[in-house]
């Protein structure tokens, strides 16, 4: 009998909408070769993550084992899936293998990092496949809201493993290929080991719909506009650009884009062939020239992103180009969990212009780019696996998933970020737990989650700073006054007097009456002046502040 396994190990993505990371591995226990699929990112908050740049997921654990990867196979071009891989090449240094598209996006984002593109080979999809250690990874088409998304389907020594990526069941997608249920059925007849399945909208009741079903809709609001018509949209989801773009055209409008990522997504599918027929635009120099009722631009900051198109709108103008009372905005997307307050604040910035706003409440101008409960159960049926395993979704998502799963008679199992199953077997098996944290791109450093600089941030963003110096003798006779800067803080406290001075002078006072001992012992001075700053900072202004002490000694 062989003592070799199958295991599946997710370190971003399960337990989570974002930052897609999974390991698959094959061979004797602690010896297996490795895939990786996907290395994603997810995006900070000012409330949790303030001033980081990105987040990705902690790849320690994969790392130490560099030297057994046999591949990175990336889905698809969502920043979630592929925006680590510039970040990340250097430290796993292995082979990335993606489809025309996708490896036009992972070269772009490698050669920032001066990495060659022949760092990323190109895949026909399946049934062509690729052949890595004890693996064979096909891509099989799947619809999304991005051109050339793919499952995967390994085949493995355990049996055929199919990781669904992010999918719907979209037969008229627009841009990109159509679900094809044929195909699957051709996937699905050597039977199916264990299926790894996104889990975004398990809660969701009703069939997915297409996403040539916005098209119709969105033309009949911009014909109807008599200004301006703005609209907003997942820069990655150029089907939806580009019907908006031909909504704009048919209503005898120019079109403009503006925002580079959207612009950088057009030109990647027009040079890899996805897109065809856009609609010609104009630069936003010329825009300026058109009059605002033949005028449609389409814009990036869907998620009320300040420093984005519709952000900067929503506050002013931006390259020339301003919003007035009259005009539309569209938002033609959904507003991701975490990001309303953002969304929210532009809406009422457009509200106080006299902007018409319009979001996808409705449900008549934005679709899903993920499969409805409905649509997972046709999947869990067209592919027949042993056993279902949720990934792609918050802990509620995996759970209520593997209870559909369940009630059909398949084997499930709930596994978050770090949980590494043995699936060698009928039925899955927790082999073991992993450190699967996060690693924040804070300005150009990678920092743990657990160093302790973004926990120290927010403490000073929510207690404010104290920055405390004293210049004393060997001897510990003190060179005049303590003196403070503060930061974060009221300049006067409930005495009316300035702040920084109180503190100050009771500071001064400390040292005049405290001992020689004390004074010429730099770690006793500091704990006392930090305790001395807080408790009078706290009787002054009800705050307990961040204090750095700074003793300088001279002789």
């Amino acid at each position: 009998m062989s003592s070799d396994r199958l295991i599946y190990l997710p370190l971003g993505g399960a337990g989570e909408i974002g930052m897609n990371c999974y390991v698959y591995g094959y061979g004797r226990e602690g010896a297996e070769r490795l895939i990786v699929v996907d290395l994603g990112v997810t995006f900070p908050d000012m409330d949790g993550t303030p001033g980081v740049d990105l987040i990705f997921p902690d790849i320690a654990w994969l790392e130490e084992r560099a030297d057994r990867i046999e591949g990175i196979f990336i889905t698809h071009a969502h920043e979630d899936h592929v925006g680590a891989v510039g970040h990340y090449w250097s430290r796993l240094k292995a082979p990335i293998f993606a489809r025309p598209f996708t490896a036009n996006i992972a070269r772009r984002k490698l050669g920032e990092f001066g990495v060659p593109e022949e760092a990323v080979t190109i895949v026909r999809p399946w049934p062509a496949a690729t052949e890595a250690g004890p693996f064979t990874v096909g891509m099989v088409p799947v619809s999304h809201s991005i051109p050339e998304s793919s499952a995967l389907v390994i085949d493995t020594p355990a049996g055929r493993v199919v990781h669904t990526g992010d999918f719907k069941l979209d037969t008229a997608p627009v841009v990109g290929e159509p679900f094809d249920r044929d195909l699957w059925a051709d996937v699905a007849a050597p039977g199916v080991h264990a299926l790894i399945c996104d889990s975004t909208n398990v809660f969701s009741e009703h069939p997915g719909r297409s996403e040539s079903s916005v098209g119709p809709e969105i033309e009949k609001l911009v014909a109807a506009q008599k200004g301006m018509v703005v609209a907003t949209t997942f820069a990655s989801n150029i089907a939806r650009v580009k019907t908006l773009a031909e909504a704009g055209q048919r209503a005898g409008r120019s079109i403009c884009l503006l925002g580079r990522a959207m612009r950088r997504m057009i030109e990647a599918g027009v040079e890899t062939g996805v897109l065809t027929d856009f609609p010609g635009t104009i630069a936003p120099e010329d825009a300026t020239q058109i009059p605002r009722e033949n005028l449609m631009l389409i814009v990036t900051g869907s998620q009320g992103e300040r420093r984005a198109a519709s952000g900067q709108l929503s506050r002013g103008k931006y390259l020339g180009l301003e919003m007035a009372a009259g005009d539309l905005f569209l938002f033609s997307s959904k507003t991701i969990p975490g990001n309303e307050r953002g969304v929210i604040r532009v809406i009422n910035a457009f509200s106080e212009i006299g902007v018409d706003v319009v979001d996808d409440s409705s449900g008549l101008y934005h679709v899903s780019g993920h499969a409805n409960r409905p649509d997972l159960e046709e999947m869990h049926a067209l592919l027949a696996p042993a056993m279902v395993i949720p990934m792609h979704g918050e802990h509620r998502h995996l759970r209520a998933h593997a209870t559909l799963a369940r009630a059909a008679g398949r084997g499930a199992a709930v596994a978050p970020n770090g949980t590494m199953l043995d699936l060698t077997s009928t039925a899955p098996e927790v082999a073991e737990h992993v450190e699967a944290g996060r690693t924040y791109l804070d300005g150009a450093i990678h920092v743990g989650a657990l160093d302790g600089v973004v926990r120290d941030r927010i403490r000073m963003a929510l207690n404010g700073h104290v920055f405390v110096t004293a210049i004393l003798e060997e001897d510990g006779e003190p060179l005049g006054e303590p003196w403070c800067e503060i930061s974060g803080l009221p300049e006067t406290g409930s005495s009316n007097a300035p702040l920084a001075e109180v503190i100050e002078a009771d500071l001064d006072q400390f040292l005049g009456r405290a001992s020689r001992k004390t004074r010429i012992d730099d770690d006793a001075l500091t704990d006392e002046f930090r305790r001395i700053v807080r408790s009078t900072a706290q009787s002054e202004i009800g705050k307990k502040p961040e204090v750095t002490v700074v003793i300088s000694r001279l002789g």
